[in-house]
């Protein structure tokens, strides 16, 4: 019997305007070496960047007049499934983004339409910023901060452009909003290809989250809210008591049907009483993906990690829905 093909991994680049995703897309196309499909987002009716585009010999589609997250969506889906016809031609798709799009609608698309789900994956969002404007970006626009949230990489670009201490407290937000994402710097873009590929962020297996700090014996590591627009922040908690499933999935059900809409990224790996698993999540919105994962293993402390970036959270209140959760102590 033939093993099913694999799904085509799907690159999603944002970040906010001038942050340098087309330098970075570019030096992506050329120090690859594969065989990409580019799509190329624009806000106006002329398209700009699909012209800068350099070295995607095999297909750069514009979708213009209308950001990707809302307008053009449904152009979106048409594109890919397009492409998907022909998919033996390539190696992957890269989709740059306006600078004011959010990404969660994109990533979105290729969880909730079945056809491209069998046969696409989102591997990774990468968030390019400029090391120079991003705190202020970040105070003034809600789009700067959506962007961060559901990034599975960060690019630092023209970080060399920057003081030390200013890129050093570009880092220390990221870190505080996104402790989960990978942070790497650049100048002109300049990040190994194979840095930016096979990320595997939204495939369960391949789920990973912060180890827990030393004084990890604390039963919660809350990240404190930051100062920025919309009260953007990132709740970071870790349980030791083994979670009741049924439960915990009511209560996990309940949060993302209610708060989803302020629920930009969720995600978790938690040990439930009875298991011998991991149980893997994670969620843009109101969509969650969840299974169980590997078995635990001996060395490994059988505690729960669970992330939670959005608008408005209360760390209190999600302390306290956890807290109902887990098993009473023996």
């Amino acid at each position: 019997m033939n093993a099913a093909p694999s799904r085509l991994p799907v690159t999603v680049l944002t970040g906010f305007l001038g942050a340098g995703k087309t330098t970075l897309l570019n030096h992506l196309l050329r120090e690859s070496g594969g065989r990409y499909a580019v799509i190329v987002n624009e806000y106006g009716e002329i398209g700009i960047d699909g012209e800068l585009v350099v070295g995607a010999e095999e297909e750069v589609l514009e979708l213009n007049n209308g950001c990707i997250c809302c307008k053009v969506r449904g152009d979106l889906i048409r594109v890919v499934s397009g492409l998907l016809k022909r998919r033996g031609r390539f190696d992957g798709i890269l989709i740059e983004t306006t600078g004011l799009a959010d990404p969660a609608p994109v990533v979105q698309s290729f969880m909730a339409d079945d056809e491209i789900r069998q046969q696409a994956r989102v591997d990774g969002v990468v968030c390019v910023v400029d090391a120079c404007h991003f705190l202020t970006s970040l105070e003034r626009s809600r789009e700067a901060g959506v962007q961060l949230a559901h990034a599975s990489l960060v690019v630092i670009n023209k970080a060399e452009l920057a003081d030390e201490a200013v890129v050093a407290q570009v880092e220390r937000e990221i870190a505080r909003l996104n402790p989960g994402a990978t942070v790497l710097r650049s100048a002109r873009g300049a990040v190994p290809a194979a840095a930016l590929l096979d990320q595997g962020a939204y495939e369960l297996p391949r789920l990973e989250l912060p180890a827990a700090p030393s004084a990890a014996r604390a039963r919660y590591v809350p990240v404190p809210q930051g100062r920025h627009t919309d009260g953007l922040a990132c709740v970071s908690l870790v349980l030791q008591r083994p979670l009741e499933r049924g439960r915990f999935l009511a209560w996990l059900q309940r949060l993302v049907t209610e708060r989803g809409e302020k629920l930009l990224r969720t995600k978790g790996i938690v040990a439930l009483a009875g298991a011998d698993r991991r149980f893997v999540f994670q969620g843009v919105h109101m969509m969650v993906d969840s299974d169980f994962d590997r078995p635990w293993r001996t060395e490994e402390t059988r505690d729960s990690r669970l992330v939670f970036i959005g608008h408005g959270l209360d760390d209190s209140e999600l302390r306290a829905g956890l807290d109902a959760c887990q098993v009473s102590p023996a």
